[in-house]
């Protein structure tokens, strides 16, 4: 007889591959990005990500408050400021458009959804980099932490529940929640960027947040090359006090992700980046393929490689389709 094995048999009908189904992809396991630009006053469409928007302070409020309502787990917000500067001094001020929107969302939402803001400064500069500059032109590692620090207990007291530091600097971990914990907030969470690397399909988020960057990050982000760097930059983190890793970017890393969920004993979250999104954006308005089972496969994929959450800008739309 041959066959003898028929694998066939546990795809034969919808509720039989829902049942023997490995992987699933639930709303609570997605994060919004969301952007707010100061002086807006109407939200406007990001040309290189169709259908995400800068928002003001009120259509953010808005936007959260249905994304909170279609159940996504979280919303991670990014800040766009009326002006910038060598330091990145909107970043750390409380008045800041950061803070503020952070403010505004906490009081909207309270502790119903998880609230993540981007402890960097490459939106607040105007050399667009992720740290302060020193005198020949590079990143100066340890004076950026200081005002890594600054920036995590501004933002926790504006009402992040968890900072994201992004920047990819060495030490920032240990640093930021040393100044949390001097500043008694103890209870402020660390999503750490663990891995990041220096991608090409940053483009549009670049557009999203105006930046000024000149050059590229590759001092200090991740060699698209390299693995066992990632884990040991993991390792490191978690030894600092990470509460959450994060892989970035997502669907290009996918090998990355697997093994660092392998090595960690916290959360592990993969970013769905903007050249992910408007890769598959494109592809299916030109009608080369099917967007809502494109984008659910891959959602699918980062889970299947051992992301606990995910960070999509399509975490909305997601949301919705999976609990229909």
């Amino acid at each position: 007889m041959f066959p003898l094995h028929r694998p066939r048999r546990l795809r034969t009908t919808p509720a039989m591959r829902r049942l023997v189904s490995e992987t699933e992809v639930r709303p609570r396991q997605l994060i919004l990005p969301m952007f707010v630009k100061e002086g807006l006053s109407a939200p406007a469409e990001i040309g290189s990500m169709p259908g995400v928007l800068q928002h003001t302070r009120d259509s953010l409020r808005k936007a959260a408050v249905e994304a909170v309502q279609a159940g996504v787990g979280g919303i991670m917000l990014f800040g766009v400021p009326a002006e910038r500067d060598a330091v990145g001094s909107a970043g750390t001020d409380p008045n800041g458009i950061l803070n503020v929107a952070l403010a505004d969302l906490r009081a909207e939402l309270g502790d119903s959804t998880v609230l993540m803001s981007d402890c960097c400064l490459d939106e607040f500069t105007d050399h667009g980099h992720c740290g302060v500059l020193a005198a020949d032109g590079t990143v100066d590692n340890d004076a950026t932490l200081e005002l890594y620090g600054e920036m995590a207990v501004a933002q926790a007291r504006a009402g992040a529940h968890v900072v994201g530091p992004s920047g990819m600097m060495d030490g920032q971990i240990g640093f930021i929640r040393n100044a949390l914990d001097e500043a008694g907030l103890q209870d402020t969470g660390i999503l750490a960027y663990s891995v990041k690397y220096a991608s090409a399909f940053y483009g549009p988020f670049r557009d999203a947040v105006e930046s000024q960057l000149a050059g590229d990050r590759k001092t200090y982000q991740q060699d698209p090359g390299n693995g066992r760097e990632a884990i040991r930059e993991v390792q490191l983190d978690l030894a600092e006090g990470a509460d959450m890793v994060m892989v970035k970017p997502a669907l290009l890393y996918l090998d990355v992700l697997r093994s660092v969920a392998e090595v960690s004993d916290v959360p592990v979250a993969a970013y769905q980046i903007s050249g992910e999104y408007s890769m598959i954006e494109a592809a299916a308005a030109n009608g080369w393929i099917d967007r809502e089972r494109s984008i659910l496969e891959s959602l699918t994929a980062i889970r299947r490689a051992g992301a606990d959450m995910v960070l999509t800008y399509w975490a909305v739309e997601a949301a919705r389709w999976l609990d229909r």
